[in-house]
C-alpha cells in the first residue's frame, strides 16, 4: 500500500479542493444576483439564500513535484462524487454570512485494487463584509460612479470535519478532507455593465499547527505539523443573454491559480507536500428574471501537459447546481 501512497498523494485529498475554487461547488451569484459571482454570495436585495450542488470529479493523471505529468497506470478509474449543501444569510446591509458542507463518495480502481469510501467532507464557514450600499450593475456608464465595482471582504474557516489521513483510514482512497484547521483572508472584486461582467477574487490562507499521533490508522510516535500557506487567483469574464421572458443566461470563463507552500514537521521544511495547480472553467446560468432562481452547470479543466501544475492530480470536474433566494 504505501506505493499508492507515494504514487498518488493528492488522488482523493481535496474535498472542494479550495476555498471558493469554481469546481467546489456551484456558487449562487452576483451582487445583483444573476449567477455570475465565483463566490456564495447573497445577492444585495436577498435576506437568505439556499444552495446545492453536485460534483463529478474524474482523475486523469498527476503532476510530480517537477511539473511532469504522469499518466495514470492502465485500468485505473479514479472518481470522486460529491454533494455541496451551501446556506447564505445576511446579518446587515453590508454583513453576511454562510456554510457550505460537502459530502463525498470515492470510486476508485488503482493497481488492481478496487476501494468504494464515502465521508463528510471540510466544513467551510464564511463571513462577508460587503463595501458598497447599492446595486453596482448599470446598463450604460455615465459617470464615474458607474464604474464602482462590488467589493466583497472575506474571512473563511475551514473546520476539518472530513476523513483524513490522521484517522482510522487504510489508503489516500478513503481520504475526504485534509484533516487541519484553516483560515482564509479573500477579497472579491465584481462588476457588471450588462451585458459583460468581470471579476477577481485573491484569498490568502494559513492552516493552524496540530499535533499527530496516526496515520492511516497506525499508531505512531507524535510530532507536530503544519502544511504550507495557500495563494488561490480567479480571474473570470462573462457576457449574459436576456430572452424573451427576461429570464437570464450567463456564459462564464474563469481562470485559476492555486498553490500552497511546502509544510513543516516538528519545525522543518517537509518537501513531500506543497503543490501548484492552474485550471479553467466555463460556467453556463440560467436565473429566473427575479432573480430568485439560479440553475449553473459548470466543466471544470485541468490541462494533463508538463508545467501546468506540480505534485497535484489533473482532474475534470462537472458541476450541476441550484440555488434558491429568498428576499
Amino acid at each position: 500500500m504505501k506505493f499508492i501512497f507515494l504514487l498518488r498523494p493528492f488522488s482523493s485529498l481535496f474535498i472542494g479542493g479550495s476555498f471558493l475554487l469554481f469546481s467546489s461547488t456551484v456558487h449562487a451569484a452576483s451582487c445583483c444576483g444573476g449567477g455570475s459571482a465565483s463566490s456564495l454570495i447573497l445577492p444585495k436585495l436577498a435576506n437568505a439564500m439556499v444552495d446545492a450542488s453536485i460534483d463529478i470529479e474524474k482523475y486523469d493523471g498527476f503532476w510530480n513535484k517537477e511539473g511532469d505529468h504522469i499518466n495514470d497506470p492502465p485500468g485505473s478509474s479514479l472518481s470522486q462524487y460529491r454533494l455541496n449543501l451551501g446556506y447564505a444569510h445576511r446579518l446587515s446591509s453590508r454583513w453576511q454570512a454562510s456554510v457550505t458542507v460537502p459530502y463525498a463518495w470515492n470510486d476508485n480502481q488503482y493497481g488492481g485494487l478496487n476501494m468504494k469510501t464515502n465521508g463528510l467532507g471540510d466544513t467551510g464557514f464564511n463571513l462577508w463584509y460587503e463595501a458598497f450600499d447599492g446595486m453596482t450593475c448599470v446598463w450604460k456608464v455615465n459617470s464615474l460612479e458607474d464604474l464602482r465595482p462590488a467589493a466583497y471582504f472575506g474571512v473563511t474557516l475551514t473546520a476539518p470535519t472530513g476523513v483524513s489521513p490522521y484517522d482510522d483510514v487504510s489508503n489516500n482512497f478513503d481520504i475526504t478532507g485534509r484533516g487541519f484547521y484553516r483560515f482564509d483572508g479573500t477579497m472579491l472584486l465584481e462588476k457588471t455593465i450588462y451585458p459583460w461582467n468581470a471579476s477577481i477574487l485573491l484569498s490568502y490562507g494559513k492552516y493552524l499547527e496540530r499535533s499527530i499521533n496516526r496515520e492511516y490508522g497506525k499508531y505512531i510516535e507524535p510530532y507536530d505539523k503544519n502544511l504550507g500557506d495557500r495563494l488561490l487567483g480567479t480571474l473570470s469574464f462573462g457576457y449574459t443573454q436576456f430572452l424573451a421572458s427576461m429570464n437570464s443566461l450567463t456564459y462564464t470563463l474563469a481562470l485559476s491559480h492555486l498553490q500552497e507552500e511546502e509544510g513543516k514537521i516538528n519545525g522543518y521544511t517537509d518537501s513531500t507536500n506543497g503543490f501548484k495547480k492552474r485550471s479553467f472553467a466555463l460556467t453556463t446560468a440560467y436565473a429566473t428574471m427575479d432573480q430568485s432562481w439560479v440553475f449553473k452547470a459548470t466543466w471544470s479543466h485541468t490541462i494533463n501537459r508538463d508545467g501546468w501544475g506540480e505534485n497535484f492530480p489533473t482532474t475534470n470536474v462537472i458541476t450541476l447546481g441550484v440555488s434558491h433566494a429568498l428576499r
